[in-house]
């Protein structure tokens, strides 16, 4: 009969958690402890970028570890950082050390995990290229190490190769209409779900307020002047806004309805890059703008046709508690510094695939606060899920209907976190709008989406799917 053997390393490893610990059966000890050390992994290392040289550990077991005194190299063993006294993992935890200040991480380097003695090896990964943006092991804990997008201090971004390989819709394949025939005709585009409301923007300088129709989808509201849209105008009521997308606020359409547009539709042929704030509480057919905030000088130059498609509000809170940073101090996000404002930042999405964070304020002041590459050919719509914390980005038939989603890293910057193929059952429609349910509409973990075809293919606008909540 073949003896079955433990790997050596192992082995010296168990047999010095129980010098360390005492033996077997004392107090604070047993035998679990020693399997315990054994779950501790490099879960994600990263070499580059504004991150500091880092390497993250990952407790894949069932009990809370005790890493005090535990021991990171890189491929030079007299390179050491010590982990502080007091330092624990628990279960599923994920924790960052920023070792720059003891070692450098190179272009061909290793990253590996020693016992406070210093030679008993737990784990180790080595690599031949810097990780632009990061190394990381996926599934967490257990698999192999590829490019990532940054996530230290949290779970990987798993089903991904840095942020960009597609995967499956989260929700259902099926897809079906969501509009009456030819009520909207071409070129509805921006779209935001407030509750029973669905407020949708056209390209005509038309916004609309749609309510259920009784069958899973929506239809015009026929109170208060909406039947037919109301026609959108700026500041003064002179010249018609392009308007691409549409959004809310916490304070909700209360608020005011804020539009993104990238021209005049009367002076076609140039730029005009705004976000304008519209009271939809009145009866009458046209809406003129309060406020407009004429972000074209804060925004590199594109072409007339080519400006802003969608808007989403962030609110300040998630911002802040994630740690966003700022681009125009440098330092972390703090509200209190621009006054008066929508209690959030305005992100907008420029046609050729470039984010940009914006705090608009009461005064009519704005301040650009984030610049982000969306790693997409084009984006045709933002929108910002409370439920999930996460932003949606989402190109049309350009990028063959793929949705982006991202989160604040530890960096403090927007960075992609999944992409995902259209469902299955929808044909590459030329989506501009798209809309989430919220949570109070979950069933059986899932919820309604919806989407808008500036094509009005087959005679309809809207199209109504799912999503996991």
């Amino acid at each position: 009969m073949t003896e079955s053997r433990t790997p050596r390393w192992r082995r010296s490893l168990a047999f010095l958690l129980v010098a360390v610990a005492g033996p077997v059966g004392a107090l604070g000890a047993s035998p679990a402890r020693a399997a315990a050390a054994d779950d501790i992994r490099i879960n994600e290392v990263v070499t580059t970028g504004s991150v500091d040289d880092s390497i993250e550990l990952h407790n894949k077991g069932s009990a809370t570890v005790d890493v005090s005194g535990w021991i990171l190299k890189d491929d030079d063993n007299g390179s050491r950082y010590t982990i502080a006294a007091g330092t624990t993992l628990a279960p599923g935890a994920f924790r960052a050390f920023d070792v720059h200040a003891a070692f450098g991480l190179g272009s061909s380097d290793r990253a590996r995990l020693f016992l406070p003695n210093g030679s008993t090896l737990v784990d180790s990964f080595g690599w031949s290229a810097h990780s632009a943006p990061s190394w990381s092991r996926c599934p967490d804990g257990t698999g192999s190490f590829g490019k990532a997008a940054v996530t230290l201090g949290a779970p990987n971004a798993c089903g991904t190769t840095g942020g960009t390989t597609p995967v499956a819709w989260p929700g259902s394949g099926s897809v079906a209409n969501a509009d009456a025939s030819n009520v909207f005709g071409s070129d509805l585009s921006g779209l935001y779900q407030e509750g029973g409301v669905l407020w949708g923007a056209q390209n005509s300088g038309t916004l609309w307020r749609l309510v259920p129709n009784g069958s899973g989808g929506w239809k015009p509201d026929t109170a208060n002047g909406w039947s037919a849209g109301k026609a959108l105008r700026f500041p003064g009521g002179s010249g018609t806004p392009d308007s691409e997308g549409v959004t809310l606020t916490g304070a909700g359409a209360a608020g005011g309805v804020f539009v993104s547009s990238e021209r005049n539709g009367d002076a076609s042929g140039t730029s005009r890059l705004s976000v304008l704030r519209y009271d939809v509480s009145g009866t009458g057919s046209t809406l003129t703008a309060a406020k407009e905030w004429n972000l074209t000088s804060a925004l590199p130059s594109v072409g007339a046709n080519l400006g802003l498609e969608g808007i989403t509000w962030i609110p300040d809170d998630y911002l802040t508690g994630a740690g966003f940073k700022d681009a125009s101090t440098g330092a972390a996000y703090n509200p209190a510094g621009y006054g008066a404002h929508t209690g959030g930042v305005f992100l907008v999405g420029v046609e050729g695939g470039t984010l940009y964070g914006f705090v608009l304020q009461d005064s009519g002041a704005f301040t650009r606060v984030a610049t982000v590459a969306s790693g997409m050919a084009g984006v045709m719509e933002l929108q910002w899920e409370p439920q999930a914390s996460r932003l949606w980005v989402v190109c049309d038939d350009t990028c063959d209907g793929q949705h982006r989603t991202m989160r604040v890293d530890a960096n403090g910057a927007f960075t992609t976190t999944a992409v995902f193929n259209r469902p299955s059952g929808m044909g590459n429609l030329n989506n501009e709008g798209f809309a989430l349910a919220g949570a109070a509409e979950c069933t059986a973990g899932a919820k309604p989406v919806y989407w808008a075809d500036d094509g009005n293919t087959g005679g309809h606008a809207l199209r109504r799917g799912t999503v996991s909540c």
